[in-house]
């Protein structure tokens, strides 16, 4: 899934020792505002891995996409959602033009929906004539 917005607030840096391997680790943690809604959003996203910390250096300010992976896990009886992005793009050309993101409904709950616009004439269809002899089955 992704996601395109503003980020809104980096939050401190938190690292620690794995339990099982011993590997240390580095996490970073960001909100991001969507653009392209009527009612923007937010969203906490977190980067995992010094190397992608470094790779990303996400700043305050920043229009993003940011592509993710969504998942729970349950801790104590308890679910926890946790969403880790793999990808952030920092190439929107003119954000607020960007197309919906297919897979998210930025629809607000009840809004009208517009029809959709035809792309050609209509074609008129020829008038009704009631000549003898038609070769109609019925």
């Amino acid at each position: 899934m992704e996601l395109v917005g503003k980020i809104i607030m980096v939050m401190p840096e938190r690292s620690g020792t794995s339990a099982r391997t011993g590997a240390e680790w580095r996490m970073g943690s960001y909100v991001l505002e969507t653009i392209n809604d009527r009612y923007p959003r937010k969203m906490v996203f977190e980067v995992f891995g010094a190397d992608k910390l470094q790779q990303f250096n996400i700043q305050v300010g920043e229009m993003v996409r940011v592509s993710f992976d969504i998942d729970a896990r349950e801790y104590q009886g308890r679910w926890y959602n946790s969403i880790r992005a793999w990808n952030v793009d920092r190439n929107i050309q003119d954000p607020m033009m960007q197309a919906p993101v297919m897979g998210v409904d930025t629809t607000p709950f009840g809004a009208p929906v517009a029809a959709p616009m035809p792309t050609s004439a209509p074609v008129e269809s020829a008038p009704y004539s009631s000549s003898v002899g038609e070769d109609l089955p019925f």
